[in-house]
């Protein structure tokens, strides 16, 4: 990357935000305060019938948590982004979102004309706000991530949310593969265990980064990973 980041704020809790990232550029997510969760889904703003993909991207790299190394993939077989640094090392695909309903039995309802900015929002009508810039709706949404959140699974099955992996300034950066229509929020985990509602910060910075080499960890993680960045050279043309 590039010492000096071209643009950097922060998404308070409880907020959504969307951004096209170009294909060779980086975007690091920072934990400001520990504790948070970030909402994350990716389309191809190309055609925006492309989007991400939890099953695939977990299937073909042979994990259930996302960390440095692996890649985010398309449904159609393409890597929207790689994961080139983590220093939390587990992030959730696999719970969803939070809902109305779901907030309003933890937390108590709360709504934006009552309670301005600190309105009780759920992932799942962020998500559908945020969307809704870029023409989509309720039939668009996908799988989303869930950065800086870990849940692990004991031994019945039961997934379980660990709060105590909660880390103040924990990053993760997510190099770009190829241009991606990037919308996250910052409310809470579905399986958020916590006694009051978790207004937590994450703050973002975009980068230029270096090209892609053929020693590069997130592309030799798997031969999964290596046809995946073939495909993404076809898409772009056979471009070296």
């Amino acid at each position: 990357m590039t010492s000096s980041p071209l643009y950097t704020d922060t998404l308070p809790g409880a907020s959504h935000w969307s951004m096209k990232v170009k294909k060779g550029y980086a975007l690091k997510l920072a934990d400001v305060e520990g504790g948070a969760n970030l909402g994350v889904m990716f389309y191809n703003p190309e055609n925006l019938l492309e989007r991400y993909n939890a099953p695939d991207t977990l299937k073909c790299q042979h994990t259930f948590r996302l960390t440095k190394g692996h890649c985010l993939y398309s449904d159609m077989g393409r890597i929207f982004c790689s994961i080139t640094e983590d220093s939390f090392g587990w992030h959730d695909t696999v719970c969803g979102n939070s809902n109305k309903k779901m907030v309003a039995e933890k937390w108590g309802e709360k709504n934006y004309q009552e309670a301005r900015n600190q309105r009780h929002q759920n992932g799942y009508d962020a998500f559908l706000v945020e969307i809704a810039k870029y023409g989509l709706g309720k039939k668009d949404m996908a799988a989303n991530l869930n950065l800086f959140s870990k849940v692990a699974v004991d031994d019945t099955g039961t997934l379980m949310f660990d709060a105590g992996a909660a880390k103040a300034g924990a990053e993760i950066v997510l190099r770009f593969e190829m241009d991606t229509l990037v919308v996250m929020h910052t409310c809470p985990h579905p399986l958020n265990p916590a006694k009051t509602y978790p207004f937590k910060p994450v703050s973002y910075s975009l980068f230029q980064d270096a090209p892609v080499a053929d020693d590069d960890f997130c592309k030799n993680l798997c031969p999964e990973n290596g046809r995946g960045f073939e495909n993404n050279r076809i898409y772009h043309g056979l471009q070296a």
